[in-house]
């Protein structure tokens, strides 16, 4: 049950990111309003579409730890669900604090979960990238 409702929250974030990342790019392609304008919210979108994913993340952590046999995380005494939303976070970021340690099988979707958010917060770094590579100007900036 852990490696399913982990595969299907990854599938989840990265269509997820996917759409996002393509609307943004069209928005910029076709946008007429300031180059600031355009890369706020190209920059606004991302962030979004990754609060969104470590939320995505969080909810299945909730729901699988509602199960007993899927583990615990330790440091938590009464968890809430802003509890799983910091703890995905730093899964999602690489950043483990480690003041949460998950145990059981749940480690599988926090592990998961730290590849899939480097994979999709360099996916966002490159897109950027490309797009400052063709609408940055330096000549004349806004």
């Amino acid at each position: 049950m852990v490696v399913l409702a982990t595969l299907l929250t990854v599938v989840l974030c990265v269509l997820l990111h996917y759409e996002v990342s393509m609307a943004l790019s069209r928005r910029m392609e076709r946008s007429t309003r300031s180059q600031r304008q355009r890369f706020l919210t190209l920059i606004f979108g991302l962030l979004l579409a990754h609060i969104a994913e470590i939320w995505a993340f969080a909810a299945t952590m909730s729901l699988l730890l509602e199960i007993s046999s899927t583990g615990d995380v330790i440091g938590i005494t009464a968890p809430g669900f802003l509890d799983f939303v910091y703890l995905s976070a730093t899964n999602f970021t690489t950043l483990g604090y480690g003041d949460m340690v998950p145990t059981g099988p749940i480690r599988f979707v926090m592990g998961t979960e730290a590849l899939t958010g480097f994979v999709l917060i360099t996916w966002s770094a490159s897109l950027t990238f490309l797009e400052m590579q063709k609408h940055w100007r330096t000549n004349h900036p806004d």
